[in-house]
């Protein structure tokens, strides 16, 4: 039993797996919101260039 609790090379791997699908998953979610700000902005500087031609 105590070889089990001694045993912290798999946890290790597990928690840079966890850490790192997390910042996939926030860095996801940026590019998306950033995406459609980005995309609103440019339409609306489309609208205001069209208008003042």
């Amino acid at each position: 039993m105590s070889w089990i609790q001694t045993q912290e090379e798999g946890q290790d791997l597990v928690e840079y797996a966890l850490l790192l699908g997390l910042i996939a998953l926030i860095a996801i979610a940026s590019v998306v919101t950033m995406g459609q700000q980005i995309s609103t902005t440019l339409s609306a500087l489309a609208s205001t260039l069209q208008s003042a031609l």
